[in-house]
């Protein structure tokens, strides 16, 4: 029977019918236009076209920089006169005394090749930056008049910075500093330095075929030592970091996954008949997952403390709302014939549970199970920030230094390593698991078994 084959006239249909359409096109056409309005709100009250004219495009180019390369700092101590030479100006990366790179000659005059022409020569009283079309900037630091320049102009370039008690030039080929108590020039270079071994390691500098040749002489537990103790990128650290996050993601994401299960029963209409408890657990999983696993990091931190383990339940605590409400809603669209057939058998109610229910809703607790493991591995880098472990807290240290970018490059790498071999883990766990191995060995003994 047609949807109009009522009572109505012609002239009502008709007017029903540029109704609806009227209604159509209200929503069609509405619904962009209020979508465009608030686009057009969004780019005026966060002005969105001031935002090119407010970023410091200098800063981006340096922490890029510094994501690939590192930068060595000869530094003079206008006090004594010593000069020191160490990679990113770390005490952990200092040339020993008397040492320096094949482009610092030390002595009474320590001179810097930066190459192409730019030279940096620390005097016993004034330092001296030769710069090529430019001309030789002078200056000489004293503790009562703060630091004296001499450039060879009367105008001062952009790239030169200038103050009573503080000059600093920077051009391609490297960056003086001038004050009161310190003179320092460094240099970029492309690479992780010090990333295999340290200065003091006998391995440093040596090729790829001459450690292979050490260690083929038995020299094989030394090198590895040598790079895992690494004091500049603390290798060792950093893989009982990575260990760190992946135990808060797997205990978090299987607690709440324990816990989420059996209250979940309590939150069915087939399972439960007491309205008031099932409205009472539905809105304890509401509340749960209602607050963010960041600000339950917060709360669990005061109560416990840092550490992982509060990262472990702060993750624990939220999945538990959100598990609650998937697996209740798997349990409440079980198959009632299947529960009937194993309780035909006598079974009691555990065991109806165990054989009639379980089997049901496996497949989708182990899929959202192994989703959420792969999805908190991410999540747990950002809590172990605030908790106080995994690589979260070592890529806040490296953040917050403003120096080391080449760290935060390499935490990022393997965050995101980390995050694919989870991703990697969880799919093969979960065809395994749920749609069974459909490998060679499998295809073969169907094939025998069809034949």
């Amino acid at each position: 029977m047609s949807t109009f084959a009522t009572d109505l006239t012609i002239d009502d249909l008709k007017t029903e019918v540029d109704r609806m359409f009227s209604r159509k096109r209200l929503v069609n056409f509405g619904l962009p236009a209020l979508v465009l309005v608030y686009l057009s709100y969004v780019f005026f009250a966060f002005d969105v076209s001031g935002l090119a004219g407010r970023a410091n495009w200098e800063n981006g180019k340096t922490l890029i920089a510094d994501s690939y390369s590192y930068k060595t700092h000869v530094t003079r101590d206008n006090r004594n006169g010593e000069v020191s030479v160490a990679i990113e100006g770390e005490r952990k990366g200092s040339y020993p005394d008397g040492q320096a790179p094949d482009w610092v000659a030390l002595g009474e005059t320590t001179v810097v090749d930066l190459e192409d022409g730019h030279i940096v020569r620390f005097g016993p009283e004034t330092v001296e930056y030769d710069i090529p079309g430019y001309g030789t900037v002078r200056a000489t630091p004293t503790r009562a008049a703060g630091v004296q320049a001499e450039l060879p102009t009367d105008k001062v370039p952009d790239w030169i910075n200038m103050s009573k008690n503080r000059m600093a030039i920077t051009t391609d080929a490297g960056r003086l500093t001038v004050t009161r108590n310190r003179s320092e020039v460094f240099r970029y270079f492309t690479g992780w330095e010090l990333f295999w071994f340290t200065l003091d390691s006998p391995y440093y500098g040596k090729s790829f075929p001459e450690l292979a040749g050490l260690a083929a002489q038995g020299e094989a537990g030394a090198i590895l030592n040598d790079f895992w103790t690494n004091k500049m990128w603390r290798h060792q650290d950093v893989a009982w970091a990575i260990f760190e996050t992946i135990l808060m993601a797997f205990l978090g994401t299987l607690g709440a996954g324990m816990v989420a299960l059996p209250l979940a029963f309590l939150a069915t209409r087939n399972f439960n008949p007491l309205k008031t408890v099932r409205f009472a657990t539905r809105r304890v999983f509401d509340f749960v997952r209602g607050v963010d696993a960041l600000i339950w990091t917060v709360v669990l931190a005061r109560a416990f403390g840092p550490g992982p383990l509060t990262g472990a339940l702060a993750i624990l605590v939220t999945d538990t709302g959100t598990f609650g409400k998937i697996f209740s809603e798997a349990l409440e669209n079980v198959d009632q014939k299947q529960i009937e057939g194993v309780q035909s058998t006598g079974a009691n109610a555990p065991q109806r549970y165990r054989f009639g229910v379980i089997p049901q809703v496996t497949p989708v607790l182990l899929s959202q199970l192994l989703y959420f493991l792969e999805s908190n591995t991410r999540s747990a880098t950002v809590i172990g920030a605030i908790t106080g472990g995994g690589i979260g807290l070592l890529l806040t240290q490296a953040i917050i230094t403003q120096k080391d970018w080449e760290e935060v490059a390499y935490y990022i790498v393997l965050i995101i390593l980390m995050v694919m071999l989870m991703d990697w883990f969880s799919g093969w766990l979960r065809r395994r698991l749920i749609q069974g191995e459909t490998g060679p060995r499998r295809r073969t003994a169907q094939t025998g078994k069809a034949g």
